[in-house]
C-alpha cells in the first residue's frame, strides 16, 4: 500500500492491524543483489513462491535473481516466467539475465530483449567470462540502452581444482588452494575493460585485499564500478573448514581473518557498495558429500540481518542492505506520506540461535 499518515498517534482510523513490539525499528527495504532460488528446473532446491516468502521473513522486500536455473534465464520468455511466479509476493523479484546463451561465456545472449521484459542487469552466475574480447563487447553493448553488466572475478586456469582458499589451511587439511590471485587478475582486467569501453559494472561478492585495492583506485579514476560483499565472508574465516563441513563449501572461498578484516574496513569506508547473502540452497545430494565433491553454496537469507549484527554498526547494515537499489537504477523508496509502504522491520536487542529447526529455506 501507500504510506497516507505519519504522526505520532494516529487515531481516526479502526481498519487497521496494530504492530506493537518492544525494540521495534523500521527502515527502507532491504534488497538482496544475488539469490539463487532453483526454479525453473531444480525445484527440488527451493520454488520461487518458498523463496520469496523466505525473503520477506528475513527482512527483505526486494531481491535480484540469478540466472542458474534449467534452462538458464537467458531470454525474454524465462524472464517472464520467472516474474510471473512472483506475482502478488510481498518481497518483489527483480530478475538478473544471463550474460552469454546457457551461460557457456561463447555467445552473448539476447541482453535488449531481456532488459525490455525486465531484466535489470545481465551476468553468469559463478561463472568469470575468460574470454576478454566478448567481455569489451558486451560493456559496450549495454550502453545503448544504459545495461549493467555483472562480472564475477575468477580465472579457471589460475583456479585450477582450488576447493579452499590457498594458505595455513588448506596446506594443514591437505586441501587444493585457490590463491587471491585468481581473482584479482580478473578484477584488473575486467578494470582495464571498463576504463578501454566506459558504460558500467559491478563486480559481486570480492573477497581479497588485492581485489579491494583495485576497486578502490578505479573508483578514484572516476570509472563506473560497483561491487558487493557476501555476508560469509564477512563474519566467517577458512579456519571453520578444519571439519571438512561443506556448509562452509562457497564461491569465491572463506578467507584467512586478516582479509575478512579488510573487508569489513572497505565496507566501512565505502568502497565496498552493497552486501549480500549470495543465498544459493543445495539439495542433500550436492552437499553431503566429500568436501572436494560437494557443490559450492550456501543459505543466507535467514541468518543475514542477525550475523552482520554482530561484526558492523546498525547504520552500515542498513545503508548496505539497501544500496544496490542505486546499482540497478532502481528507486529507493523514502519513507514518506504519499510513498509507496515498503519497509523492513527489525529489532535490534535480543539474542538469536539459528538452528536447524529455524531453517525455512
Amino acid at each position: 500500500g501507500t504510506i497516507t499518515a505519519i504522526e505520532k498517534e494516529i487515531t481516526n482510523s479502526t481498519d487497521f492491524e496494530l504492530v506493537e513490539i518492544p525494540n521495534l525499528h523500521l527502515s527502507q527495504g532491504w534488497m538482496d543483489p544475488s539469490v539463487s532460488f532453483g526454479e525453473p528446473g531444480y525445484e527440488e532446491r527451493e520454488t520461487i513462491e518458498n523463496g520469496l516468502k523466505l525473503a520477506s521473513k528475513s527482512g527483505f522486500t526486494a531481491v535480484a535473481l540469478q540466472p542458474n536455473s534449467n534452462p538458464v534465464i537467458d531470454n525474454q520468455s524465462q524472464i517472464r516466467f520467472v516474474l510471473d511466479k512472483a506475482r502478488n509476493q510481498a518481497t518483489t523479484l527483480y530478475p538478473i539475465g544471463a550474460l552469454t546463451r546457457g551461460s557457456e561465456g561463447v555467445d552473448l545472449a539476447e541482453l535488449f530483449d531481456m532488459k525490455n521484459a525486465g531484466a535489470i542487469a545481465f551476468g553468469d552466475y559463478k561463472k568469470a567470462l575468460q574470454n576478454a574480447n566478448l567481455q569489451k563487447i558486451a560493456l559496450q553493448y549495454v550502453q545503448d540502452f544504459d545495461g549493467l553488466v555483472i562480472a564475477f572475478c575468477q580465472d579457471s586456469s589460475l583456479k585450477g581444482s582450488g576447493i579452499a582458499n590457498e594458505g595455513i589451511i588448506s596446506t594443514r587439511l591437505g586441501l587444493k588452494g585457490i590463491p587471491a590471485l585468481a581473482e584479482e587478475l580478473h578484477v584488473a582486467r575486467n578494470l582495464f575493460l571498463l576504463e578501454y569501453t566506459g558504460g558500467k559494472l559491478h563486480i559481486p561478492t570480492i573477497s581479497t585485499q588485492g581485489s579491494i585495492k583495485l576497486i578502490k583506485e578505479a573508483k578514484a579514476k572516476g570509472l563506473q564500478v560497483s561491487c558487493s560483499v557476501t555476508v560469509h565472508n564477512l563474519v566467517l574465516i577458512d579456519e571453520v573448514l578444519t571439519g571438512f563441513d561443506t556448509r562452509y563449501k562457497v564461491s569465491p572461498p572463506l578467507r584467512e581473518e586478516a582479509t575478512r578484516k579488510a573487508l569489513i574496513e572497505s565496507v566501512l569506508d565505502g568502497t565496498i557498495d552493497c552486501i549480500t547473502s549470495d543465498h544459493n540452497p543445495l539439495d542433500i545430494e550436492h552437499k553431503k558429500l566429500e568436501f572436494d565433491l560437494a557443490k559450492d553454496g550456501t543459505i543466507g537469507l535467514e541468518s543475514a540481518f542477525g550475523a552482520l549484527g554482530t561484526v558492523l554498526p546498525l547504520e552500515v547494515i542498513i545503508e548496505k542492505l539497501t544500496a544496490s537499489r542505486l546499482i540497478f537504477s532502481l528507486e529507493l523508496n523514502k519513507i514518506a506520506v504519499g510513498d509507496k509502504a515498503e519497509i523492513s522491520l527489525f529489532t535490534t536487542t535480543e539474542d538469536w540461535t539459528f538452528t536447524k529447526e529455524s531453517i525455512q529455506s
